[in-house]
C-alpha cells in the first residue's frame, strides 16, 4: 500500500511526465530520419581501374619489351666450343707393379691422353656476306676451341670457323654458312646511353637458350675488366651470369648498344652487376677482324696516367681530368710531334679527354698514317700539337724500346703525408716514385725513394720546375743532385 502511495505523491507523478515526454520525442525524431535519408548506393571499383594512367604505362612498357625480345631473340645465338687439350700418360717405367701385372706396353712409349673441354656463350649475328654470317662474341668463349657450333633461336645449327680475335678488347668474330634467311643485328650508338635507361641482356646463361632479361644502365665508364680489358664499361642491373658472355645488350629500340662481357660476383651468380663492352668501342675491332683477320692499333708512343690533386697543383693544372704525359719513346710519333713528358693532354681532335684510360682507347681507334690534333697544358699554357699516327708494334717490340723511353723514372710531391711516412728529413726536392728497367733512369742508377733536389744547378721544389729543366733542350746533359739515405749523391743523364 505504502508502494502505490509512493507513485500517487506529487513528485514522483511529476517525473513520470517528464520521462513520458522525453521517451515520446526520442521516437518522433528517429522516426522522422528514419523516413528522410536513404543509404548510398553502393559503388564497385576494380583494383586494376583505380589508376588507369598508371597501367597504360605500365602496358606500353610491356609491349616494348615484347617487341624487342621478338626483334633481338633471332639474332643472338648460342656457341659451343670444343676445346682438345693433351695431357701426357705416367711413365710406366718407374712403377714395378705395372710390369708385374700387365707386362712392358709394346715400344714402350707415352701416348699423351686428350681431354675435350666444352663451353658455352652467346653471340650476335652482325654481318652478311652471301651465304657467310659474321658473329661477334668474346675472345674468351672461343678460347683455344677446335671445334666452333653455332644455333640459332629457332634450333637450326651451324659450324663455324674462327674469324680474328683481339685479347686487348676481349673480343673475337667467327664466321658460319647459312641460309639466306638468317636476320641481322642493328648496332646502336653507345654514346646516347644514360644512367637510368632501359636496357635488355640477350644470352644463353648456364645454357638457357634465349633467355631475355631487363634492368636498367646503373653506371658508364667502368674500369678494371679482367685479364687487362682497356675498354670501359657499361654497368647494368639486368641479369648477367656464365653463359651471357658475347650477347647483346639492347635498348628499347632493339639496338646492340653492349657486348655482355663480365660480372663481378662472390657466388658466381648475377647480383645485380654485370658489365657489358660498348659497341662503339667494338665497331672498329670488328672491321679489322672482318677485313683483316687481326686489329691495327694507332699508336702515339706515350706512357700515361692520371695525376694527384697534389701533383695537379703542382703542374698548376686546373683539375685533374686528362691524360698526363709521364714518358715519351724516342723517335714515336708523339716524340716527332713535339709532344714532352709533363704535358697534359686535355682533349684529341676537338673531344675532351677525361682521363688516361680513355685516351688510349681513343688513340688505338685511330687510323694509321692520319694526323691527330692534341690540345694540351704545358708549364701553365695551352698548345695544340698535330701529331701522326703509326701503327701499334706487339707488346714484346715495345718492350724492347724500354730504353728509348725518356726519362724512364717517375716523380711526385713531396707532401707533408710521404715525409712522415717516410721519415723524410728534407723539406725540398721531388720524390722518385719508381723507375722502369733498361731505360736512361734505370741505366743511370736512380732508385725508387730517391729525392731529387737539383738539375743542372737550379734547385727543385716542385713537379713543375723538375718538368721545366728535363724539357730544357740546351743542354745534351743533365746533371742531377739527389738524395738517398740521407746522402747527397750526384749522376749524369744524357739526352
Amino acid at each position: 500500500m505504502k508502494f502505490f502511495n509512493l507513485f500517487a505523491s506529487k513528485k514522483m507523478f511529476v517525473f513520470n511526465l517528464v520521462s513520458l515526454g522525453i521517451l515520446i520525442g526520442f521516437s518522433l525524431a528517429l522516426l522522422s530520419f528514419s523516413c528522410s535519408s536513404k543509404p548510398a548506393p553502393v559503388t564497385k571499383v576494380y583494383a586494376q581501374d583505380a589508376n588507369t594512367e598508371a597501367m597504360r604505362t605500365l602496358q606500353s612498357l610491356q609491349g616494348s619489351f615484347r617487341t624487342v625480345a621478338e626483334k633481338v631473340l633471332p639474332v643472338v645465338v648460342m656457341i659451343n666450343v670444343v676445346e682438345v687439350q693433351k695431357q701426357a700418360t705416367p711413365d710406366t717405367r718407374n712403377l714395378p707393379w705395372f710390369y708385374y701385372f700387365f707386362g712392358d706396353p709394346e715400344g714402350n712409349e707415352k701416348s699423351p691422353r686428350e681431354f675435350r673441354n666444352r663451353g658455352l656463350g652467346s653471340g650476335i649475328i652482325v654481318r652478311k656476306d652471301k651465304q657467310k654470317y659474321y658473329v661477334l662474341t668474346n675472345n674468351h668463349v672461343i678460347g683455344n676451341a677446335e671445334e666452333i657450333n653455332v644455333r640459332l633461336h629457332d634450333q637450326r645449327e651451324f659450324k663455324a670457323t674462327l674469324v680474328g680475335r683481339d685479347e686487348r678488347k676481349d673480343v673475337a668474330v667467327i664466321m658460319f654458312d647459312g641460309d639466306p634467311d638468317i636476320p641481322l643485328a642493328v648496332l646502336g650508338d653507345s654514346s646516347t646511353l644514360q644512367v637510368g635507361d632501359w636496357v635488355l641482356a640477350v644470352g644463353n646463361p648456364f645454357g638457357l637458350e634465349s633467355t631475355v632479361t631487363a634492368g636498367i644502365v646503373s653506371a658508364l665508364g667502368r674500369k678494371g675488366g679482367p685479364e687487362g680489358n682497356i675498354s670501359d664499361f657499361i654497368q647494368t642491373d639486368a641479369a648477367i651470369n656464365q653463359g651471357n658472355s658475347g650477347g647483346a645488350l639492347v635498348n628499347l629500340a632493339g639496338e646492340v648498344v653492349g657486348v655482355n662481357t663480365w660480372i663481378t660476383s662472390p657466388t658466381g651468380g648475377s647480383i645485380g652487376l654485370g658489365f657489358a663492352i660498348p659497341i662503339n668501342n667494338l665497331k672498329k675491332t670488328m672491321e679489322d677482324l672482318i677485313q683483316k683477320g687481326t686489329v691495327q692499333y694507332g699508336w702515339l708512343g706515350v706512357s700515361i696516367a692520371g695525376i694527384s690533386k697534389e701533383g695537379a697543383s703542382d703542374m698548376g693544372l686546373p683539375g685533374t681530368q686528362g691524360a698526363f704525359v709521364y714518358h715519351v719513346f724516342k723517335g714515336s710519333p708523339a716524340d716527332t710531334g713535339g709532344i714532352l713528358p709533363g704535358d697534359f693532354i686535355i682533349s684529341m681532335n676537338g673531344t675532351p679527354i677525361k682521363s688516361s684510360d680513355e685516351l688510349v682507347l681513343k688513340v688505338g681507334d685511330l687510323p694509321v698514317g692520319k694526323r691527330a690534333e692534341f690540345t694540351l697544358i704545358r708549364q701553365g699554357k695551352t698548345i695544340s700539337l698535330a701529331v701522326v699516327i703509326t701503327a701499334r708494334g706487339t707488346q714484346q717490340t715495345i718492350s724492347e724500346q724500354s730504353r728509348n723511353l725518356w726519362p724512364g723514372f717517375t716523380v711526385v710531391p713531396l707532401t707533408e703525408q710521404i715525409r712522415k711516412e717516410l721519415d723524410i728529413k728534407t723539406k725540398e726536392g721531388v720524390l722518385v716514385q719508381s723507375v722502369e728497367v733498361r731505360t736512361p733512369g734505370a741505366l743511370a742508377g736512380l732508385k725508387s725513394g730517391d729525392i731529387i733536389l737539383e738539375m743542372n744547378g737550379t734547385k727543385i721544389n716542385n713537379l713543375r720546375q723538375f718538368y721545366a729543366q728535363l724539357n730544357d733542350k740546351s743542354k745534351d746533359k743533365i746533371d742531377f743532385v739527389y738524395e738517398r739515405d740521407g746522402v747527397r749523391m750526384s749522376i749524369g743523364i744524357y739526352r
